[in-house]
């Protein structure tokens, strides 16, 4: 084959275009080389495998280059001293795996100055690289060059830690490579792997800090195959004469470890490959688009009600856990044999080591250590003992310690579950302790937390194919953890002022964070997210040894953790048989104040940018007016046109008039949202026409609110945000005008707006299948029928829905707009022509049919990568559907005998 292809390059060297002839050659080659690579992988081949099969491919391309270009066209028979010339590959190429769009990482190396043929050379082999389309990191240097940046550049010498001859003089690239090695082998190789460290805590931010981000970078990301990479490069640092670093790796590992190492490093190659075949491109991050194809080329099937992305998403994030574990492990190795910098001046000091108070129990190099991995055989007990000391004591956890503890989990036994010693302990770290989250987390990447509460363990790395939720549902629930802690201590004053002043008035903190430990747990279940989550907190509750009424107020709040949400943005807070409704629901103060605190902290901690003051008016406004209820204050339905009494004015005198509306307060009450305000003669059609001129502006409607007075003047309120989130109009003031000139002309009846062109869907947004549900409900309010639908959003969704009201002869009072990712959730209060609720009957099942016929838009995008996945569904609604076919439960909870 070698010669073959030799031949054929010759023959392309007398081409009128050289360059053009053999690239088309190599073209052709290279291609089928990859192509029995991808073959193999799609066979189910190993990712390492894999990756060294497109290595192989690249190197039988770059060796007939390279003697076409040295023996044919640039020949130099008898080379002398300055004409030697070698290619090395360098970097990840150097270690000979490839993921199917890597760069190729390329070092040409010569004795000592450049010289003419050596440029002809360099120049023709990269023109023709390119041509091929090859994305190429190349450098030129002679030997000593290359010696001299390694001493003083740690990521130069990162890069020929793993040199590797591809073509050339052998002898120059030996002598190269032995010298070289000798420079690492006489280096201190502390400021090597401090260097390395500090890069990964810089890649680690720039990617995003958290390990579980639902669209996670494969390569650069937190447990991805760079962390992996870096080990390899500090153990090749520290023998680099061993092959991959294979005598440092055992030396620093266990065998469990490197039996782990490996698994991973293979899952991830897998993975990265699958990732670029899909993608087409050198894509690193497993967006939305491109998970379901990848779970289905590496061979994942659903089960039950769970999809074959989440399954495989699952296992992606537990090998990411796997990474972390091993990065401890080997950082513990490191630091004992004084290897790795320290920046604590404790841990400078070798071998001190300080007793704690707790038998078994040491302070050793600034971190909480164990004397033994006996400690935990002879007290299991101590397993939990160990986090409540960590956070007592303000300690990380020692390598050591969490090597032990990932080793003992065997020990966590029903018996260990029920014990009291145990079960006081995870309380403390949970509701009591000084940094909840971290400790939890610690807790979870050892496995000890879902080994203890089995409830947790089934949501570990439990992802939610949706847009909504950033990060996995455990990461998701320990951060919400964190945020209350947060707002327990203060942190969130400016915030959150209501939630911080009301948080020290729970009377059962402990009750509070276990609900929110365990709010999601039901999220897969056969019956329901809320159903599943109750009996899964109940079990745990009394295995945790919790009192009955406790109990039952943990199993009330994982019930109701959506309610508070849920009916103050779907639902007409204004309206008193709403706030007559949640009243009854929650029936409790101190239920109330809980539940404000898990709503708050629950919707933070779904992702940056989820909780906006938009939301947190609306939760607030619903917050007050129950607790004006429970103080016994009357309730008063509030008629919007008396907020706006010179706009209503110059409608009823001008027709129409519309206005942006400043809204003043107090920081908390500064709104995420631009609200317009507009006042018109009422007729048949007039919310279809400003939905319609919103639209075209590209104004994106989070909430609307409609009234209309006894002489026919109709007032509509709208709060707007751009397509970045932020309030509309705020970085270009000019679309805010030209928005209130054309809502004024829509108002008065004029030329009907064109509707905005429809804009093809995303490929992130196009790979989720969002059911359509259109709900009539009869029962919620006494004046009007609450139409509740759901489905994708897109521009001009509310216009369209608001004409099939419309059509149906159906008058919208009000209407509550809230999104959730991908899915669009909308609430209508709608009356017939006389102002009267709809009667029962065909016509309302039509007009359901209807909405759900709109909300089934299909889609004009482009061609898919895989067919759409069906998203996690986030419940459509549980108020009035829902709430009122539960159980009252228990009595109204309001004090403990053990407060915080």
């Amino acid at each position: 084959m070698t010669a073959v292809l030799d031949d054929r390059l010759v023959e392309a060297a007398s081409a009128p275009d050289v360059r053009k002839a053999v690239a088309a050659i190599l073209r052709e080659t290279f291609d089928t080389a990859r192509t029995r690579a991808a073959r193999r992988l799609d066979a189910g081949g190993d990712g390492v495998e894999v990756a060294r099969l497109y290595s192989a491919a690249a190197d039988e391309m770059l060796g007939a280059l390279w003697r076409l270009t040295t023996e044919t066209l640039y020949p130099a028979p008898n080379p002398t001293e300055a004409e030697r010339l070698s290619l090395i590959a360098v970097g990840g190429y150097g270690r000979g795996v490839l993921a199917p769009f890597s760069d190729l990482d390329l070092l040409f190396l010569r004795p000592w100055k450049r010289i003419a043929r050596t440029e002809q050379v360099i120049e023709f082999m990269l023109y023709v690289l390119w041509d091929l389309g090859l994305k190429v990191g190349q450098s030129a240097r002679s030997v000593d060059e290359c010696l001299a940046l390694a001493r003083t550049d740690m990521t130069v010498r990162t890069t020929l830690l793993e040199a590797r001859s591809l073509a050339g003089d052998a002898k120059l690239t030996a002598d190269f490579i032995a010298r070289f090695r000798a420079v690492v082998t006489k280096a201190d190789p502390r400021p090597f792997i401090a260097a390395k460290l500090e890069e990964r805590d810089l890649r680690h931010q720039k990617t995003g800090a958290v390990r579980y981000r639902v669209e996670p970078n494969v390569k650069d990301g937190k447990g991805g195959l760079r962390d992996l990479n870096t080990l390899f490069w500090i153990a090749r640092s520290l023998a680099p004469e061993s092959p991959l670093g294979a005598r440092a790796l055992d030396d620093l590992l266990t065998a469990r470890d490197r039996r782990t190492f490996e698994e991973a490093f293979d899952f991830l190659w897998r993975t990265r490959a699958h990732l670029h075949l899909t993608a087409g491109r050198a894509e690193e991050k497993l967006t939305f688009d491109l998970q379901p194809e990848v779970a289905r080329r590496m061979g994942w099937r659903g089960r039950g009600d769970e999809p074959a992305v989440e399954r495989f998403m699952r296992r992606y994030f537990l090998v990411a856990r796997d990474v972390g574990a091993l990065t401890r492990a080997m950082s513990a190795k490191l630091e004992a044999r004084q290897q790795k910098p320290t920046l604590s001046l404790s841990r400078l000091m070798p071998g001190r080591k300080r007793k704690l108070g707790v038998e078994g129990f040491i302070k050793e190099a600034g971190r909480l250590s164990v004397t033994g991995p006996d400690v935990f055989a002879a007290a299991p007990a101590k397993l939990l003992s160990l986090f409540r000391c960590a956070d007592e004591h303000d300690l990380d956890l020692h390598p050591d310690a969490f090597s032990a503890v990932s080793r003992s989990l065997s020990l966590v036994t029903p018996s260990l579950r029920r014990d009291p010693e145990a079960t006081r302990a995870f309380l403390d770290i949970l509701a009591h302790g000084q940094r909840p989250y971290r400790v939890l987390t610690l807790m979870n990447e050892t496995g000890l937390l879902g080994r203890f509460l089995p409830e947790w363990g089934r949501i570990v790395g439990q992802t939610q194919f949706n847009m909504y939720h950033a990060y996995t549902v455990d990461e998701h629930t320990l951060q919400a953890i964190g945020i209350i802690n947060d707002v327990w201590r203060g942190k969130l004053r400016d915030e959150h002022p209501t939630a911080t002043e009301i948080v020290h008035r729970i009377d059962d903190f402990e009750a509070l964070m276990l609900a929110m430990l365990l709010h999601d747990v039901g999220k897969g279940g056969d019956r329901g997210q809320l159903e599943d989550g109750a009996i899964a907190a109940r079990r745990a509750c009394d295995r945790l040894g919790l009192d009955p009424r406790r109990t039952e107020f943990v199993v009330w709040l994982v019930r109701n953790h959506l309610a508070l949400s849920d009916y103050a943005q779907k639902r007409d807070v204004s309206d008193p048989a709403t706030v007559r409704a949640f009243t009854r629901l929650v029936g409790d103060p101190e239920r109330l104040r809980t539940l404000l605190i898990l709503t708050v902290a629950d919707i933070r901690a779904v992702g940056l940018g989820v909780w906006n003051a938009w939301k947190g008016n609306l939760i607030r406004d619903l917050y007050q007016r129950t607790e004006g209820v429970f103080r016994g204050e009357d309730m008063i339905h509030a008629d919007p046109l008396d907020d706006y009494p010179d706009l209503v004015a110059r409608a009823r005198a001008e027709g129409a008039g519309a206005v942006v509306v400043s809204v003043h307060g107090s920081e908390e009450d500064e709104r995420a949202a631009t609200r317009v305000a507009v006042a018109a003669r009422d007729r048949s059609g007039l919310f279809v026409d400003l939905a319609d001129a919103l639209a075209a502006a590209g104004a994106d409607v989070v909430g609307a609110r409609v009234g209309t007075a006894p002489d026919g003047t109709a007032l509509d309120v709208f709060e707007l945000q751009d397509g970045g989130g932020a309030p509309y109009g705020r970085s270009e003031p000019r679309r805010l005008t030209r928005l209130i000139e054309g809502l004024e002309a829509a108002a008065r009846g004029g030329a009907r707006i064109a509707p905005a062109p429809t804009v093809p869907p995303s490929p992130r947004r196009a790979a989720f299948d969002v059911r359509p549900t259109a709900i009539v409900d009869l029962d919620e309010s006494p004046d009007a029928a609450v139409v509740e639908v759901s489905g994708a959003d897109r521009p001009g969704l509310l216009a369209d829905l608001a004409r099939v009201f419309a059509d149906n002869h159906l008058s919208i009072r009000s209407a509550h707009i809230a999104g959730f990712g991908e899915r669009a959730v909308d609430s209508f209060y709608v009356t017939d022509p006389k102002g009267r609720k709809p009667s029962p009957g065909p016509r309302l099942e039509r007009l359901r049919i209807e909405l759900e016929a709109v909300l089934d838009h299909p889609d004009r995008g482009g061609a898919r990568l895989s067919a759409p996945v069906r998203a996690s569904l986030r419940d459509v609604s549980e108020v009035g559907r829902s709430w009122r076919d539960r159980p009252a439960g228990p009595p109204p909870v309001s004090s403990r005998p053990e407060a915080r």
